[in-house]
């Protein structure tokens, strides 16, 4: 299959980018995503032309470097799917396929499709961690957790931190992502020494990283290649309220 790639290159975050159009003629529909990219190089690096630069590790839905605006769609739309495990089968033969990176102050673009997320890194280093000594681990049933609580602590903790939350709200929040990491320790024992320092520490880092606020569009829960709820938003803003109230 041919397939008409428009991608947006920029050098640097300083550097005005624009979109260029290139063609890959040998395109298989059995192809993912990032192996389609990694034919335009291979074509790109054979004409003595540069690279399109494009951030990904594990290929298998696990890491969340991958992420990319696909004809405006974070990851490319299809549900609960990383850009990594969307494959060409559900393009066709002559498509024209726009392909851009995450857009948020918050994310800088680094080169090409590549932006910095390390903002991220630094609302977690705020406080998405337990700090207190718990010891070694212990006995399975030895602190009791009721079902629901381990379940959507688990659900929560599946967040791989990709920004895709933040490239689909209209507000460029990262509600949803610091969210999940507040909402997963929440729901658990270890997690409730600090459970009020950490809402507010990594709310104030989300603010002051120049990410915007939460306007429940939902936009974020329809991206998120795992699911997550935007009931973990409203888990932080609970924990938000009892924060700053004491109660």
């Amino acid at each position: 299959m041919q397939l008409h790639l428009k991608v947006w290159r920029q050098i640097d975050a300083d550097t005005p980018g624009q979109f260029q159009t290139y063609t890959v003629a040998n395109a298989h529909p059995d192809m993912s995503f990032l192996e389609l990219l990694d034919v335009l190089n291979e074509q790109l690096i054979h004409a003595g032309g540069d690279p399109v630069e494009v951030d990904y590790d594990c290929r298998e839905g696990i890491c969340g470097s991958c992420g990319v605006m696909i004809n405006g769609k974070a990851h490319g739309g299809l549900p609960q799917t990383a850009t990594c495990q969307l494959y060409l089968r559900h393009f066709n033969d002559g498509d024209e396929i726009t392909i851009e990176p995450w857009r948020a102050k918050g994310f800088p673009v680094i080169k090409d499709l590549v932006v910095d997320r390390a903002a991220f890194d630094r609302i977690i280093m705020a406080g998405g961690y337990i700090s207190v000594k718990t010891g070694l681990a212990p006995e399975a049933n030895a602190i009791p957790v009721a079902k629901a609580s381990a379940d959507a602590a688990f659900d929560y903790a599946t967040c791989i931190g990709c920004g895709a939350c933040v490239a689909a709200c209209p507000n460029a929040s990262a509600s949803l992502f610091t969210a999940a990491k507040v909402a997963h320790l929440a729901h658990l024992p270890q997690g409730h020494p600090e459970r009020q320092r950490r809402v507010l520490a990594m709310g104030d880092q989300m603010t002051t990283e120049g990410f915007g606020d939460c306007s429940n569009h939902g936009e974020c829960q329809a991206v998120c290649p795992k699911g997550i709820s935007i009931d973990a938003i409203a888990t932080m803003r609970r924990e938000y309220v009892r924060a700053v109230t004491g109660l």
